[in-house]
């Protein structure tokens, strides 16, 4: 079967993720922004990965209009965020990203990525900076675990990537191979 990862980061995250995919699946690597007109029509699967902002994941519109031709159950997608992997995140994923019909039937995985600051665009962080203010107004006390979390993060860079993350998205293409 021929793959390709194709990826969107914006901190390094996500190519981490992505590199690790192609690497352990001989699979071709492809930055989003680089994609030329037909380039992805001989693969038999694609897996996309893009990192989280504002609940969106980064690209993917623009990676559904590449690949309007493709089967859904023949691509993979994942999202890179700093957050902890708790249960209601997938479903909160697939309602802001994907419509009734795909959520149905795609292949979402969420994969624990990082924060630097300090690799983001001004404009990023800017809204970043937004963010940090919201957190602060919300009393010592009554911050949650993640929101501390995130707010040490701004004086300090954090990165969770590990590469066993990425073993149910193996899983999924081990299946799909054997179909």
């Amino acid at each position: 079967m021929k793959m390709a990862i194709v990826y969107a980061s914006k901190s390094g995250f996500t190519k981490n993720y992505a590199k690790w995919l192609s690497e352990t699946l001989s699979a071709e690597l492809i930055e989003l922004n680089t994609i030329s007109n037909g380039q992805l029509e001989d693969y038999d699967l694609l897996i996309y990965g893009g990192g989280l902002y504002a609940g969106g994941i980064n690209g993917l519109k623009k990676f559904k209009k590449i690949t309007l031709n493709y089967q859904p159950q023949k691509t993979i997608y994942f999202a890179t965020g700093a957050s902890p992997n708790h249960p209601e995140v997938l479903p909160t994923l697939l309602k802001m990203n994907f419509n009734e019909d795909e959520a149905a039937s795609v292949n979402l995985f969420y994969l624990r990525g990082g924060f630097d600051i300090s690799k983001l665009t001004r404009l990023d962080r800017i809204l970043m900076q937004l963010l940090k203010w919201k957190l602060m107004c919300i009393k010592e006390s009554k911050r949650t675990v993640d929101e501390r979390g995130m707010l040490a993060t701004y004086d300090h860079a954090a990165d969770f990537t590990n590469i066993k993350y990425i073993e149910p998205i193996l899983a999924v293409v081990k299946y799909l191979e054997v179909l």
